[in-house]
């Protein structure tokens, strides 16, 4: 016969939205001892009330009606940092496709098609060497561009990807 962990009751969800609504009263220094008193240490001194306050809402929440399976922790534990993940996504709005040398990248602008070959030390365009796609992306259109995108060059999100 398998064994079963019987734990305590499950919390009334009306006595937790009471708790919840005594926190919400609570300035950063009541919101502190409340955090002390439920974690049994210190609140990190840089956490804002509003941090503080969500972080104990969902502790007394995760306490009362059951925290988060093992599935699911493993999950967001494998994500990483919000730091990191936010540098991924980041990193994948920035990706650009790699050009080889000798590529002859074509764009149409105010009704003519404009080539530009790919040098080893920079883009030439109508006889002229420019460090960067954005010089010549400026050059052909008098306005500031990002090169990379104005040559189709960046990766185009997908319709389904944007809320």
């Amino acid at each position: 016969m398998p064994r079963v962990k019987i734990g305590p009751a499950a919390q009334d969800p009306k006595t937790l939205d009471v708790e919840i609504a005594r926190l919400r009263d609570l300035d950063v220094g009541g919101l502190r001892h409340c955090w002390r008193a439920i974690l049994g240490r210190q609140p990190p001194p840089h956490l804002p009330r509003h941090i503080l306050f969500r972080m104990l809402a969902y502790r007394l929440q995760a306490d009362g009606l059951g925290d988060l399976d093992g599935e699911a922790q493993r999950i967001l534990d494998r994500s990483g940092s919000p730091e990191e993940s936010g540098k991924r996504a980041v990193a994948l709005g920035r990706r650009t496709a790699n050009v080889k040398l000798g590529t002859v990248l074509g764009r149409e602008w105010a009704g003519r098609m404009h080539r530009v070959a790919v040098l080893a030390n920079g883009f030439a365009w109508n006889g002229k060497t420019y460090p960067s796609l954005s010089k010549v992306a400026f050059a052909i259109t008098g306005t500031r561009w990002n090169g990379p995108k104005f040559f189709g060059l960046r990766d185009k999100p997908s319709k389904g990807a944007r809320p």
